[in-house]
């Protein structure tokens, strides 16, 4: 059975709040934030977190100035203080970058305690306002990459890799209202969205796998929702990994043996709400399941 699109829409307004994809009101404000102002954004959203609520950002702290959006997601993780167990990518594929209005990806950090096996039953205190389900692959490093002066190729990644695996990412953010608070890229500014990961099959022998025409279906409580191809990251999710572990070196970070780095959604958002059960299908690779525990 196919989930129809009228049924998707109505079930999305509830899902994500009243501003539909594309219709946010961008702020007014396109000039950087000062380190007062980035500093009392970050204390606004890790409180949030730390109290497990909602959070408004006043008017005067939303601007378009995407280094400082960059700026604040990189301390929040500081201010944070939670051990890391890698990194995601929102935004690598067009379509979210169309639909949030933006300029490009944005990485977020992936904690201890929120990565889970296949079949997992998520409780409800992982998330705040939301349960945005993502398609992906992600890899998993055999060992470190280092800071380097010059950038990292696409070989000389793949040399790194210990495994691909098929996963479920979870986005979940501090501010109501999600495409609306896109206005002010809410998302980005809490950790790229990211909230959880729940992983599929380890495949070791990766490299001769056609990863761009992968196709990842998603099913919502075994009815069909939406699709996609691996080549909706950044055209290959090889080319994503290497752009973020370029990313995080312009920024002074390595990434450490084991980390794990989901590449992007393959199949654009996909909301859904406590009770749900989801299911991802990548074709030749496997599948990852999860349930939203009431």
């Amino acid at each position: 059975m196919t989930v129809g699109s009228s049924e998707i829409s109505d079930r999305g307004r509830r899902i994500y709040g009243p501003t539909p994809p594309g219709a946010a009101v961008r702020c007014q404000r396109h000039t950087p934030l000062d380190q007062a102002e980035i500093d009392a954004v970050v204390e606004i959203i890790a409180t949030g977190h730390r109290e497990s609520h909602s959070v408004e950002l006043p008017v005067g702290l939303r601007t378009s100035h995407w280094p400082s959006v960059l700026r604040v997601m990189l301390l929040l993780d500081e201010r944070i203080g939670r051990p890391g167990i890698g990194w995601k990518i929102g935004a690598a594929s067009q379509e979210i970058q169309r639909a949030e209005g933006l300029p490009g990806p944005i990485p977020g950090r992936l904690y201890v305690g929120t990565a889970f096996a296949s079949g997992a039953s998520l409780p409800p205190e992982l998330f705040i306002n939301y349960r945005n389900v993502e398609c992906e692959l992600a890899f998993r490093l055999a060992d470190g990459i280092e800071l380097r002066s010059e950038p990292y190729t696409k070989a000389d990644v793949a040399a790194h890799i210990d495994c691909l695996m098929p996963v479920l990412e979870i986005g979940d953010m501090v501010f109501e209202d999600w495409y609306g608070a896109s206005g002010y890229f809410g998302s980005c500014l809490d950790n790229g969205g990211g909230a959880s990961l729940v992983l599929g099959p380890e495949i070791v022998e990766w490299q001769d796998l056609d990863l761009a025409n992968a196709h990842l279906s998603l099913h919502l409580n075994q009815a069909f929702v939406k699709e996609g191809f691996g080549r909706a990251a950044m055209g290959h999710p090889l080319t994503s990994l290497t752009w973020l572990v370029n990313w995080l070196g312009e920024h002074g970070r390595a990434l450490a043996p084991g980390e794990i780095v989901s590449t992007g959604t393959c199949t654009g958002h996909c909301f859904v709400a406590p009770g749900d059960q989801v299911r991802l299908d990548v074709d030749g690779i496997g599948s990852v399941t999860a349930w939203f525990r009431p």
